[in-house]
């Protein structure tokens, strides 16, 4: 694209160094936002090891692929597309996926950076990097689920459970005694992205215009109802 890049061995070198240390050390690690295949599988031969170690990965690693960036003849290089670490190829998405599956990767987190629409126009080198990607984060991850590639059981936990445990938090469950933090969702209501109708107030969201399935209809935190979904 004739784009200064970040290649991917930029981040197998630093998980690499990272793990090493760890390893050496027995210190805990967590990594966020893998974005590579490689680096996916240098975790899960760390786990294998002993080494304690925890990794995320973001709703948009899952299912975007560097096709973005190049935007379209109208609208060359999208902007909204650029994040860090950058989009991928379609198999590295594909392993990140296998790796939440198996329990290599612990947790999916939003990586939410909102923006001013005037950081994200102009020459791409000089936009800022990150998507808006709260209020699509669930829908991306229940697409995952659609294509067959994690169940619905998994999703929750890699969204819920799987943050709470990697930080050794009293979160992500229903127990009795535990914070009455629940989201009531409807995973086959289908929805168009629409930026402008988001309760954020950044728009810097690649996904404009697209249908997603999977909708939160409730958010509870500490037993108050502080979001109601739109019908």
């Amino acid at each position: 694209l004739g784009l200064r890049g970040i290649p991917a061995e930029a981040v197998e070198i630093a998980v690499a160094r990272d793990l090493a240390l760890a390893r050496l050390t027995g210190a805990r690690l967590h990594l966020a936002h893998l974005s590579t295949a490689p680096a996916a599988e240098l975790v899960r031969q760390a786990k294998a090891q002993g080494v304690r170690v925890t990794a995320e990965v973001t709703p948009h690693h899952l299912v975007l692929t560097e096709r973005l960036v190049a935007g379209s003849a109208a609208a060359c290089y999208n902007t909204l597309a650029k994040v860090s670490p950058p989009l991928r190829e379609p198999a590295d998405v594909a392993a990140l996926r296998r790796a939440v599956r198996d329990g290599t990767i612990d947790a999916v987190a939003t990586d939410h950076t909102p923006h001013r629409l005037q950081d994200k126009e102009g020459e791409f080198g000089l936009a800022s990097f990150g998507i808006a990607g709260l209020e699509t984060a669930l829908g991306l991850v229940l697409g995952v689920v659609t294509d067959g590639d994690l169940t619905l059981t998994q999703a929750v936990a890699a969204l819920t459970i799987g943050p709470a445990r990697a930080f050794g938090l009293r979160c992500g469950t229903l127990s009795p005694g535990a914070a009455a933090d629940v989201v009531v969702f409807d995973p086959d209501q289908r929805w168009v992205v629409d930026v402008a109708r988001f309760r954020s107030k950044a728009r810097n969201n690649p996904l404009h215009g697209q249908t997603l399935r999977g909708r939160v209809r409730a958010t509870i935190v500490g037993g108050q109802v502080v979001f109601e979904g739109e019908g």
